[in-house]
């Protein structure tokens, strides 16, 4: 073990665990970063035996943790890419006993899912502020910006002469497709944007759920001794 992980003020649960009756304000919001579930040991499996069999996850490189007869917390900075972990920021792991055995609670929070779950928030407010820009330029000012970029692309600059004495062609005027689709080109569409939200909103999706099933399935196998 190496140092303690963070703990709330008269626990040894870090900050992210709901308090005990469930009813935590906290609760309401915090699943968007927290995994949390329990699992069954199996049948005879003391605690001890039980953190001993998960405990090589928590002796990768930038992982500290702290251990108690029923408890682990731990806590993870600049964590490896092979940590099957790397996910997860702090969390604890708790084995409570009741009549129909022993159960492994546990609760990890994830920075990088609040990440991906803000970041389309992030780039839908930067797709409302394109077009409100684009509103408060309004098409008197456009009209205007496409009247004078119109005008520099018909002058045709005549050919130096030498090149004239070379006898090189007289330069074209640009053809009038090629105007119509820049002219079409909207200088403030918020569609990338919009583009980028989607594509963190469906990383977020997919995250949030295969990392919860991911690590509830590494702690099973490692619990049952597989």
């Amino acid at each position: 073990m190496s140092g303690q992980a963070p703990t709330m003020p008269g626990g040894d649960a870090p900050a992210m665990v709901p308090d005990s009756d469930g009813r935590s304000w906290m609760r309401l919001i915090d699943w968007i970063w927290t995994v949390r579930g329990d699992i069954n040991l199996p049948e005879g499996l003391s605690a001890e035996q039980a953190f001993a069999r998960l405990d090589p996850f928590f002796h990768e490189p930038g992982t500290r943790f702290d251990r108690s007869d029923d408890s682990l917390t731990f806590s993870k900075k600049d964590p490896v890419a092979q940590d099957k972990m790397s996910i997860y920021d702090t969390g604890v792991l708790r084995i409570e006993r009741d009549g129909g055995g022993a159960v492994l609670r546990y609760w990890m929070t994830s920075k990088s899912l609040l990440f991906c779950f803000l970041a389309p928030l992030l780039f839908v407010a930067f797709g409302q502020l394109i077009v409100g820009v684009g509103l408060l330029a309004g098409p008197g000012t456009e009209q205007a910006d496409k009247k004078k970029d119109e005008k520099k692309k018909d002058e045709v600059r005549p050919l130096h002469w030498i090149d004239q004495a070379l006898g090189a062609p007289e330069p074209e005027k640009p053809k009038k497709d090629d105007k119509d689709k820049k002219e079409g080109k909207n200088q403030f569409s918020p569609t990338s944007a919009y583009v980028f939200a989607g594509l963190f909103a469906l990383l977020y999706i997919i995250g949030r759920i295969l990392e919860d099933r991911l690590i509830r399935r590494r702690f099973q196998r490692s619990l049952a001794g597989g």
